[in-house]
């Protein structure tokens, strides 16, 4: 099964050390090699992107920085396992990387199932 994980920090933090990268590259290499990786990477600053909403019947534009903002997503990853709680493991091995090589970060991942339509050999 399909899982998305989303890594979440505050958007002051940073470039990551290098360090990390290091560590996080070696993880994602045996996670693509085991097949448990499908896609991964990091998103870049909100001043960058655009936020849409839905309000009231009518579509808005919010150019970023969204000051309102806490937390933003920083990264994500999608991983085919077999449950919630492999994916579970998988995200608490980035936090530990994180916890490990960037010390003083603080941040969250959320995992979460992705749905989508059956496969095209049905299943079998």
């Amino acid at each position: 099964m399909k899982y998305m994980v989303l890594l979440s920090m505050a958007e002051t933090v940073g470039p990551p050390p290098a360090e990390l990268m290091d560590a996080m590259n070696a993880h994602i290499g045996e996670a693509i090699a085991n097949g448990t990786l499908l896609d991964t990477g990091g998103l870049g600053p909100t001043s960058t992107g655009a936020l849409l909403t839905l309000r009231a019947g009518a579509i808005a534009r919010i150019d970023g920085p969204y000051a309102e903002a806490k937390e933003i997503v920083g990264g994500y990853a999608v991983l085919d396992v077999r449950s919630v709680e492999e994916a579970t493991e998988q995200a608490r091995r980035m936090l530990s990387l994180h916890q490990e090589f960037w010390p003083g970060w603080e941040g969250s991942v959320e995992v979460r199932p992705v749905f989508g339509p059956p496969p095209e050999d049905g299943g079998a």
